[in-house]
Formats: C-alpha cells, sequence, structure tokens
C-alpha cells in the first residue's frame, strides 16, 4: 500500500525527471559547442606542433593528447555537475509551488506524521515545523489528532525550525527523531535524485574519444 511519504518521494523523483528533460537540451548545445571548440584548438595545436610531434615521436605526442583529454572531460564533467546543481535548485522552487496547495500538501503533512509515529513507536511525540507549516497543522489539528493512531499523545512545538517544508518528529524524550522535513528527506533521495537527472541529461555521458581517438 502505498504511504503518503511514498507518493511526496516517487513526487520528488518525477518532478526531478522534468525538469532535467528542460535542461538536456541546454546540455546538448553546451556539449556540442565544447567539442567544436576543443576540436578547432586540437587541429590548430596539431599543425603548430608537427615538427616537435616527429622529433619527440609518437609516444610523447599521445601523451600530450591524452593531457588534453583530461582536461577537455575536466571541463565537461564541471558542466554536467553544474547542471545538476540547477536542476536541484529547482527541487525547492517545485516545493514551494506544491506548499500552496493547502489541502494536498496537509494530507502530506499528516502522512509524514502518521509514517513517524509507526517508526518511533512511542507514547509521546512532538511535531516540530517551520512557521507556515506549523500554522497551516495548528488550524487543522483537532481533525489530524483525530485520524491518527489512539494511544499517542502528540503535541504540535511552538517554536518553529528552519526549513523548507515537512517536519521533524521527535519522541518526547528526545531519543528518537523522525526528519521528513524537505531537506531531510531530499538528503536521503540525494543520490537517486542525481542519477535520475544525469540520466535524463546526458544518456549516453559526455563522451570525447571520437575527437581525440584514432
Amino acid at each position: 500500500m502505498t504511504t503518503q511519504a511514498d507518493q511526496l518521494e516517487n513526487a520528488i523523483l518525477a518532478r526531478a525527471e522534468r525538469l532535467a528533460k528542460e535542461y538536456r537540451e541546454r546540455a546538448q548545445r553546451s556539449r556540442d559547442s565544447i567539442l567544436r571548440e576543443a576540436a578547432e584548438k586540437l587541429r590548430l595545436r596539431e599543425q603548430r606542433e608537427e615538427a616537435i610531434a616527429k622529433t619527440l615521436g609518437d609516444r610523447a605526442y599521445r601523451q600530450q593528447v591524452q593531457a588534453e583529454e583530461l582536461k577537455l572531460q575536466s571541463h565537461l564533467d564541471l558542466v554536467r555537475w553544474n547542471l545538476v546543481r540547477e536542476v536541484e535548485g529547482r527541487l525547492a522552487e517545485q516545493m514551494l509551488a506544491y506548499a500552496k496547495d493547502s489541502t494536498a500538501y496537509l494530507q502530506t503533512l499528516t502522512g509524514f506524521i502518521e509514517a513517524a509515529l509507526a517508526e518511533i513507536e512511542h507514547e509521546e511525540v512532538e511535531v516540530r515545523a517551520n512557521n507556515a507549516d506549523r500554522k497551516l497543522l495548528k488550524t487543522h489539528w483537532a481533525d489530524l489528532v483525530s485520524r491518527l493512531p489512539s494511544g499517542t499523545q502528540v503535541r504540535l512545538s511552538e517554536e518553529p525550525i528552519e526549513t523548507l517544508g515537512g517536519v521533524m518528529i521527535e519522541s518526547s524524550d528526545g531519543r528518537i527523531r523522525v526528519d521528513n522535513t524537505f531537506e531531510g528527506r531530499v538528503a536521503r533521495l540525494q543520490a537517486r535524485l542525481q542519477q535520475v537527472i544525469l540520466e535524463r541529461l546526458v544518456p549516453s555521458g559526455f563522451e570525447t574519444g571520437s575527437i581525440f581517438g584514432g
């Protein structure tokens, strides 16, 4: 059975995929431009150093070519990483937009709390959220608590926390904590998110062998 937490994870991944697709064309243009520029520079350099290459021999020449390949690959890796970071930044914008739908967002927050209670299994817990989310929860607190499992005392903290969204749930003794904030969940999903983004941005990777290879 799919939980609210699972649904948000899927939503985050889906949004990352959509955003990555938007940047794929941009990444392709960057790749083509970088590779064309590198090819032209290499051609000119080959012409200038042809006499030297003949003297140094094929081995020394190939070492130079390999150095150029490494330099270009390093630059391409930087471009790719910057694109990934930019897409990740857009996820925060999507989160803020999602939070504006108070009905759907309240259901998500409730799902986070329910999932945390199942993990903590403690009689008394405290729910912490940022100022905006705390106000939303407080408005619907009585209805929300009535939907939670009986036998558990759930208190909404009066002190807001610094987070883009979501909730932090702690046992009353402070020994158990479930971080269902946006930042916490993204941190846990980071490897999967980056993999999805990279697959959509550069499905075949940035290849340079066709230019420098024989």
